[in-house]
């Protein structure tokens, strides 16, 4: 299994159970859902419950890992459009029948919503198996950026049946849970995201990083860590320096991450600083030898780097949802804007570039909020809804049995 550094060691809690799960991406795949993925499993892992991961074969060497308490079943998978470096698995209906009619799991959790995860589900229902989800991705608010939305509304629904048809769908904030519920999505549930405190650290900040973007001490560096693609509204971080620049002519971009927009971007705009992908401790470092984040993303489900740059001990910028609505107050341990007010966004980003005593005290802030956010906590809650599950449809099973 691919290794994952959680500093939160965590403690058993209930009888450990055979969990099936179903996913299109994981580990070394470089993108939230991934990421997040990894951390259930090791976290699951932990607490002593025997995990059966299903997903599709990466690259054509991939082999499927066999640990005690851990076991990878792959499967056929083609590039997903718009992501190329991303599979979606195909249709396999019959293959998760016979896999489960052998070993039989307590519970199966499917992370993503692609035909691997419809297969899933089908097979689940079809055993009597209980099915709990994951609301990863707004997958429907991407469509106008990618050519297709005409297809929005289809999509839309697709995900709300895919979802009502599991015991619970679980998602990482109260916003989301109700914005979900007004679209009649039913028993959402809210189980929050940690953030690897020890990895993602003031500690990591290097001089030597900055230097190489030609930082002194007293250069403000902006930092933008996400994918490089259309849906991440990063022409108003480009549009927000630019106007920091006017008062500060020192400052320096740095984007970190790679996608389908970078090469242009890199064209247009030579001023910026693009780091490509970085991962692990170079991730680390990146983040922490900032002194800025700004995140205009305005299709995240959470946004894991809101927390990351946080843990690192930067002042934070973002839309007013998500992540940010959850863990920035607004002029303490970070800033909020207005969701998809593009002006107050830029003016809130020139008021912190022209005060870097305010931006210090909230860099200080912010590493404070996020100290306590760990895996180990939201691995308890996690288990909670998956045993809960189990049991809850084991009863609906032996009552129809009792029945019958």
């Amino acid at each position: 299994m691919r290794s994952m550094n959680t500093p939160n060691q965590i403690t058993r809690s209930a009888q450990p159970l055979n969990i099936a799960l179903v996913t299109e991406t994981y580990l070394p795949e470089v993108n939230g859902v991934a990421i997040t993925i990894g951390r259930m499993v090791h976290g699951l892992r932990q607490l002593q419950h025997r995990i059966h991961l299903i997903r599709p074969r990466q690259f054509k060497q991939d082999v499927a890992a066999r640990e005690d308490g851990y076991e990878e079943t792959l499967v056929t998978g083609m590039p997903i459009p718009g992501y190329p470096e991303l599979k979606s698995g195909l249709p396999a209906k019959g293959l998760f029948l016979r896999l489960w009619k052998q070993q039989r799991p307590d519970v199966v959790h499917i992370a993503t919503e692609g035909p691997l995860g419809w297969s899933a589900l089908s097979a689940a229902r079809k055993l009597n198996i209980p099915v709990s989800t994951d609301f990863h991705t707004n997958f429907h608010s991407y469509t106008a950026h990618y050519g297709i939305g005409l297809l929005k509304k289809p999509i839309a629904a697709y995900l709300r049946h895919f979802h009502n048809k599991a015991a619970c769908t679980m998602v990482p904030t109260a916003s989301l849970q109700q914005q979900l519920e007004f679209e009649g999505y039913q028993n959402v549930l809210v189980v929050s995201r940690g953030v690897d405190t020890e990895l993602f650290h003031p500690a990591k900040r290097s001089e030597e990083l900055r230097a190489s973007w030609g930082a002194r001490d007293y250069t403000p560096v902006v930092m933008l860590v996400s994918r490089i693609a259309p849906e991440k509204n990063l022409h108003v971080v480009i549009k927000a320096f630019d106007q920091m620049r006017q008062i500060n002519p020192l400052a320096k971009l740095v984007m970190v991450g790679d996608g389908p927009a970078r090469a242009e971007l890199e064209k247009q705009h030579p001023q910026v600083i693009f780091a490509g992908m970085q991962t692990g401790e170079a991730l680390a470092q990146h983040y922490a030898s900032g002194d800025i984040f700004l995140y205009p993303s305005l299709t995240e489900t959470y946004g894991n780097v809101t927390v990351e740059a946080m843990s690192s001990g930067l002042a934070t910028l973002a839309y007013d949802y998500a992540a940010a609505q959850q863990h920035i107050r607004h002029g303490v341990n970070g800033l909020l804007a207005p969701f998809a007010d593009t002006d107050a966004f830029i003016t809130q980003a020139k008021g912190l570039i022209s005060d870097m005593t305010r931006v210090q005290h909230m860099r200080l802030a912010a590493r404070q909020t996020v100290e306590t956010l760990t895996w180990g906590h939201i691995m308890g809650q996690m288990e909670a809804v998956l045993l809960d599950t189990a049991r809850t449809q084991g009863d609906k099973n032996v009552q129809l049995l009792a029945a019958s």
